[in-house]
């Protein structure tokens, strides 16, 4: 891969960034401002727990690859790899980010949840610049990638209609579950 097209992909995965995060603080507000559309609720936050929030970052970063792919990915190596990692770094630096520091503060600071979201869209967007540009992985990296972003989306819509009971899918405020409540 040459330098021409690693600064294109540069230029791709920090317009990334941007494009996630933006979109991502928008989700936050979509489910509500949509009269509590359950199919808008499946890509957007329908509560206040730490499993609906990281749809605001999962749900961009599959919309950004569908562009992406469009666009660059036959310029780019481990596209889906690239791509899926930087799906579940959200899934996993939101969480620890916010479990972390509420374990000292005992609480949630607005502040820190926006800034820890963007720590975790950085992180993915560094982590797939960096697959997209590394050496040609084996195929099979790729279909198992795009089988586990597959089932990354499956997850994100079945849980919010259908999830489970433990404190990653609790609404901090009314300590329900999931999108239910706005169905009746």
């Amino acid at each position: 891969m040459d330098l021409n097209q690693k600064r294109v992909i540069l230029r791709y995965e920090l317009l990334g960034i941007l494009f996630i995060s933006l979109l991502g603080g928008a989700l936050h507000f979509t489910f509500e401002l949509s009269g509590y559309n359950p199919i808008v609720g499946a890509f957007s936050a329908v509560n206040e727990s730490v499993w609906e929030h990281l749809k605001l970052g999962v749900w961009p970063i599959i919309l950004y690859t569908i562009i992406e792919y469009v666009l660059i990915k036959k310029q780019t190596n481990n596209f889906f790899l690239a791509k899926t990692a930087a799906a579940y770094s959200i899934i996993l630096v939101i969480p620890a980010i916010f479990y972390g520091y509420t374990s000292i503060t005992e609480e949630s600071i607005f502040a820190i949840d926006i800034l820890s979201f963007i720590i975790a869209v950085i992180i993915g967007q560094v982590l797939s610049y960096e697959l997209l540009t590394y050496k040609q992985l084996p195929k099979i990296a790729e279909v198992v990638s795009l089988i586990a972003l597959a089932v990354l989306a499956v997850l994100f819509v079945v849980f919010t209609f259908y999830p489970p009971h433990i404190e990653l899918f609790q609404d901090s405020v009314t300590g329900e579950y999931g999108i239910i409540k706005h169905l009746h």
